[in-house]
């Protein structure tokens, strides 16, 4: 069966197909692909900053090295909060109802998004579907896989279809001076100015 994202609102569900977008499916893809003097496809790899290790591409997807070079699988690792305390994780929300909330334009503005996806609506609440015609945006929980970090996705609408963009909430740090700077004006000087003669120049 095939994941989908369900969404609930007043009571009424409404489900949809996803298809990730990125800029290969927009725009296509071309590849440079490096060769060795035999014309055979060179593999990445890459040293560690002490020169003791070669890391081939793959390698690091499913395990991490420590310090003394020791090769520790994903299964072993334990995510920890900024405390030390152990992290919560979070299931996949596909083919779980999520609560769908109204999200203003400058909440979605706020937002880095990471990711677009496509939806094909298999089922859609007409109430929903009127809303995001005129514009409406809505935001739900999103977690492609089970996690440590939920994201928030906003589902919009527009005349090519229906998207889901998922991303995290953009955080600004402001610095400002503990006094604004004060031009100081010395009337002294707008007295010289006017004894100025233009015949010396």
């Amino acid at each position: 069966m095939a994941r989908e994202i369900i969404l609930e609102r007043d009571g009424r569900q409404s489900r949809f197909g996803l298809g990730k977008i990125d800029r290969s499916k927009l725009y296509g893809v071309r590849r440079r692909i490096p060769l060795d003097p035999q014309d055979a496809q060179c593999e990445r790899a890459e040293l560690t900053s002490d020169g003791s290790l070669v890391i081939r591409q793959g390698m690091t997807a499913q395990a991490y090295f420590d310090d003394d070079g020791v090769w520790i699988p994903h299964a072993d690792l334990v995510n920890l909060q900024p405390d030390g305390s152990p992290a919560d994780k979070h299931d996949s929300t596909l083919g779980v109802a999520q609560p769908l909330e109204d999200a203003g334009p400058e909440v979605l503005l706020d937002t880095q998004v990471t990711a677009v996806y496509g939806l094909e609506p298999t089922e859609l609440d007409d109430a929903l579907k009127s809303d995001l015609a005129k514009g409406s945006i809505f935001r739900f929980t999103f977690n492609y896989r089970a996690g440590y970090n939920p994201q928030q996705a906003f589902l919009v609408g527009n005349d090519n279809g229906f998207f889901a963009l998922v991303g995290k909430p953009i955080e600004s740090d402001w610095c400002e001076l503990a006094k604004p700077a004060v031009e100081a004006l010395d009337d002294a000087d707008d007295d010289m100015d006017d004894d100025l003669d233009f015949e010396m120049f």
